[in-house]
């Protein structure tokens, strides 16, 4: 069946949604973004679906007019979402380097009352760094002539009281890479000349929209288990790329999907979120905190799009998913993409809010730029086969030229691919073996690295067991038990296993939109490790990593418990009703 789908994505279909989108700029909560979404909503009723347009309140960041004065110059520069404005007069201090904003880098420097030259795009975790090195301004230099806009929020979604302190205290502006040369040649050398940075940022809370399609499974009940497939709508200026790719691709899936819904085993739910781009992923997180309950009972897995179709996006070998899905993602990349999967570990961004609710993930941005094209977005990096989606993402040159029909087919075949499985298969195609094997191996390197100076026996042993009762899950058929009581085991592991590989929090609020290492609920492991053994700091780390170990091991508790609970079920035998 899915090499019939597969011939069946439209080309043309796919054509006329990308001329569509190209038509408006999206920026979260404006005209043009209600006017894309009024067509996304028209193609999706006629495709069969119910339809819900939601409006929500949500703190939104839309970046106006900058420029920098320097000896006596006008030089241009764009500013970024959070950023502070700067008052009517500008802001105005000393310049100083800051190499690549890292933590070395401002500790070498005296940043405070400085406007800091940072090497690369202006980022959240920079941003950070110098607000809290007391700097009262950023210039980001790209390593290109494109100048990219950003969104440098370091909290996730909408912020609360307690995390509104943590936004940019700064006014930020990023210019290109010649004029980066320019204002270090004008200040290199002095110590005291001063720079103005001027710019508007109007942030603030809007309405803005948020589009939910669905259809149940055929026989499924009306609150069964859903797929969730979603992926942003606003844009940087037109975006057709990023994302009206995606959403052509989405409703491409959406229809051929519904063609075929009898052989549906689950539902299927599309979200095309608003403020992913001005509001750091303000939708999504949005509807994660007001649908929490029906998300953890309803969502078997996420699938995550984002920037498909482009031109020159051939590599498809650093494509992203949980290691549950990771057999799912290669053999969509396989057959459909006549590639190998063997990406990163999930990057903490784009839309994955769901992970505290304990709901698996596949992709995010697919094709990528080979690596070796100079052209490329600032991405990549050691062990990278890609280096992002094209020089053009998140500038005003992201147009319906720089889209690719042929790659549009190819992206929209491997995630009806995704999709297809995850709708029609008996048994849920989310393999926890896999994660847990990676927690194994991780904990028994670990375990390596501290020499004894703290005991992960007990995790070992817990994931070790929990493993074994994996095995045993793969033959709960031939012991009797229904495939829908073993799904709704696989999805308890999930809510057990998910929010420990990407949440250091609890589970009903967000981390911040910062980079995560793999099994992020371990990470105090790591931070003990580099203390001094039996220095006060290794006494204080010890607190924080008991901590996390407990609650490491009550989530493999829960795993193993929800297997037990699954296996101890006893059929009952034909008839039996009957007599009774």
């Amino acid at each position: 069946m899915l090499d019939r789908l597969a011939t069946e994505v439209d080309r043309a279909n796919l054509e006329r949604h990308l001329l569509a989108f190209s038509k408006w700029t999206k920026e979260a909560g404006s005209p043009g973004e209600r006017a894309s979404i009024d067509y996304v909503q028209a193609e999706m009723e006629a495709l069969g679906y119910d339809v819900e347009l939601l409006f929500h309140d949500a703190y939104i960041s839309l970046p106006g007019q900058a420029w920098i004065e320097a000896a006596g110059q006008r030089f241009p520069c764009i500013t970024h979402s959070f950023s502070r404005s700067s008052p009517p007069e500008g802001t105005t201090a000393r310049a100083i380097e800051a190499g690549t904003g890292s933590p070395e880098d401002f500790a070498r420097i005296e940043a405070g009352g400085a406007i800091v030259i940072v090497d690369g795009i202006a980022t959240a975790p920079v941003a950070a760094r110098a607000s809290g090195a007391g700097a009262l301004g950023q210039i980001h230099v790209c390593p290109a002539e494109q100048i990219h806009e950003m969104c440098i929020s370091p909290v996730w979604g909408s912020p609360s009281q307690d995390s509104l302190p943590q936004l940019p205290a700064t006014v930020v502006v990023s210019v290109a890479k010649s004029v980066g040369e320019r204002l270090k040649a004008i200040y290199a050398g002095t110590a005291d000349a001063e720079i103005t940075l001027h710019a508007e940022v109007d942030t603030g809370w809007r309405k803005t929209p948020l589009l939910v399609a669905e259809l149940p499974g055929p026989s499924a009940p009306a609150d069964g288990p859903f797929v969730l497939f979603s992926g942003h709508h606003d844009t940087w200026h037109y975006g057709v790329m990023d994302n009206g790719g995606a959403n052509a691709t989405m409703i491409e899936v959406a229809r051929l999907c519904a063609l075929h819904r009898d052989q549906w085993q689950r539902g299927l739910r599309i979200a095309f979120w608003s403020g992913h781009s001005q509001g750091r992923y303000s939708g999504s997180a949005w509807y994660a905190d007001t649908h929490y309950e029906e998300l953890r009972k309803r969502a078997v897995a996420h699938v995550n799009i984002d920037s498909t179709g482009a031109k020159g996006n051939v590599v498809l070998g650093d494509a992203q998913a949980d290691p549950e899905l990771s057999a799912l993602a290669g053999r969509a990349i396989r057959q459909r993409g006549g590639q190998e999967f063997g990406g990163p570990p999930v990057a903490r961004a784009g839309d994955q809010s769901f992970w505290g609710i304990g709901v698996p993930s596949i992709f995010a941005d697919l094709g990528e730029q080979p690596a070796s094209d100079a052209t490329a977005s600032p991405f990549g990096g050691p062990g990278r086969k890609g280096a992002g989606t094209g020089w053009w993402w998140h500038t005003p040159d992201d147009t319906l030229d720089k889209m690719d029909l042929d790659i549009a087919v190819r992206d929209t075949r491997i995630y009806l691919h995704v999709v297809w499985e995850l709708l029609t298969g008996k048994r849920l195609p989310i393999d926890h073996k896999a994660s847990v094997g990676a927690l194994l191996q991780k904990l028994r390197a670990d375990s390596e690295r501290l020499g004894g100076r703290f005991d992960l026996g007990r995790l070992i042993d817990r994931a070790t067991r929990l493993q074994a009762a994996l095995g045993r899950l793969d033959d709960a058929l031939d012991r009797g038990v229904t495939v829908e009581r073993i799904n709704a085991c696989i999805m308890d592991i999930s809510h057990a296993l998910v929010p420990l590989q990407h949440t250091v929090g609890d589970r009903f609020t967000h981390d911040p939109a910062l980079g995560m290492p793999p099994f992020a609920g371990l990470c105090e492991i790591a931070r003990f490790a580099v203390t001094e053994p039996g220095s006060d700091a290794e006494k204080f780390a010890t607190v924080s990593l008991r901590q996390s170990i407990n609650r490491a091991a009550s989530a493999l508790a829960d795993a193993l418990s929800a297997i037990e609970d699954c296996l101890a079920e006893t059929p009952t035998p034909q008839g039996a009703g009957a007599e009774a």
